[in-house]
């Protein structure tokens, strides 16, 4: 659809023209405005009607009001109909009979009205019925086709009532409908460039929310990136730290968490021995295992720093962070990625130091990262690939090794 609109945006005014799928949405998003005008229009054509007769029922003899009461009976249920069938979107085709048929006994009821009372009402009311015709067709935000048809009737209506009229010749019968015709043939015209613009409006407004919702993808996915470690693809430390934040004020009264940190034993030997290639490929794989390895959707890993991943457990007691972090350290180890230079042994492992909170706003964010980062070094200290929890939690210091 987005290549569609560019075309016709892109051609001249006058040549635009929906294909059926935009012509479909386009009345699909007016048709709230068409169905109130619409049934406006029919709504105000009953008072009129009604207005009329009671004002020639002062004026007018008793015998041509009544001459006038049934042709202008023929109106208001046409009128009704339309309006009441309008008041719900139905398919097309069944709302342009509908409104053509309407539209058709409004107009032929306006004639017959002066038909059946003669003398100077029937040319008045044949030229009432050609101005209720027009304001039809400039009112009504229907396409162009059913305008025309709405033109055709009242034109042919009043070409063959005036081939009737007694009191003039099928001359001038001829010439004035030419000269009426030429008149709604121009209304017509300002109806089409009226419709164009609507379309180009339509499309306007189109093209506009696609380059909108680009936009907003566009700021998303830079929005993403900048949230975003570009290597391992979990959360940078920016992202974290906004992470942290918003976690603590939510659970300031009410909920506590804990911290893991999280490091790679002697990654730089790992780097000196199997080069930054390898090093960024073990990155990827132990930041996989770490989102792998946690509980929910909540549970929230970024990377730190260059080789070290902070790990959130929002809601976690101290049982669970001692779980994850033990789950974290073995499906590491478990993995096998080479480091033939380590310490600990010839592949990749983790140390994790891990602070819990019972109730956030007890401490600080910064505090309890910080406690996590003193275990961290205490487990660094101990031998490495190991969880060592913080001094100030209660529960045992280290875990045993795989």
């Amino acid at each position: 659809m987005g290549d569609e609109v560019a075309r016709q945006l892109g051609g001249r005014t006058r040549d635009i023209h929906l294909n059926s799928e935009l012509s479909r949405f386009f009345q699909e998003r007016s048709w709230p405005q068409t169905s109130k005008i619409i049934r406006a229009w029919m709504i105000w054509v009953i008072v009129l009607d009604v207005l009329t007769l009671c004002l020639n029922a002062f004026l007018l003899p008793a015998e041509i009001v009544v001459s006038m009461l049934l042709p202008a009976a023929i109106l208001p249920p046409a009128a009704v109909t339309v309006a009441i069938f309008f008041r719900e979107r139905r398919v097309v085709r069944l709302q342009a009979t509908v409104l053509l048929v309407g539209v058709f006994f409004i107009l032929l009821s306006v004639a017959l009205v002066g038909i059946a009372t003669g003398g100077e009402f029937y040319e008045r009311h044949l030229t009432i019925m050609l101005f209720v015709a027009v304001t039809a067709i400039v009112i009504f935000p229907i396409p162009l086709r059913w305008a025309m048809v709405i033109g055709a009737y009242a034109v042919g209506l009043y070409l063959v009532f005036q081939l009737g009229n007694p009191d003039i010749q099928p001359g001038s019968a001829v010439a004035g409908t030419l000269f009426f015709a030429s008149g709604i043939g121009a209304t017509l015209v300002a109806r089409r460039t009226a419709t164009i613009f609507a379309h180009k409006t339509f499309l306007l407004e189109l093209r506009d929310r696609s380059r909108l919702a680009d936009l907003f993808d566009a700021n998303a996915r830079l929005e993403l990136l900048a949230r975003t470690d570009p290597l391992t693809g979990v959360a940078n430390r920016r992202s974290m730290m906004e992470r942290l934040k918003k976690c603590w004020k939510a659970a300031e009264n009410s909920g506590g968490a804990a911290i893991l940190m999280c490091d790679i034993d002697d990654f730089k030997c790992l780097n000196d021995s199997l080069g930054h290639a390898e090093g960024d490929r073990s990155l990827v794989k132990v930041a996989g295992i770490i989102q792998s390895s946690l509980r929910d959707d909540h549970d929230q890993v970024a990377r730190y720093g260059g080789e070290e991943f902070l790990v959130l457990l929002p809601g976690a007691d101290k049982h669970a962070a001692f779980a994850v972090a033990e789950t974290i350290r073995k499906r590491v180890e478990a993995a096998s990625l080479p480091n033939p230079l380590s310490r600990v042994m010839p592949v990749v492992t983790v140390s994790i130091g891990v602070a819990m909170t019972i109730q956030c706003g007890r401490i600080s964010a910064e505090r309890l990262q910080s406690q996590a980062d003193h275990a961290l070094y205490f487990a660094k200290s101990q031998g490495r690939n190991r969880v060592v929890a913080n001094a100030e939690t209660e529960w045992p210091a280290t875990s045993p090794i795989g």
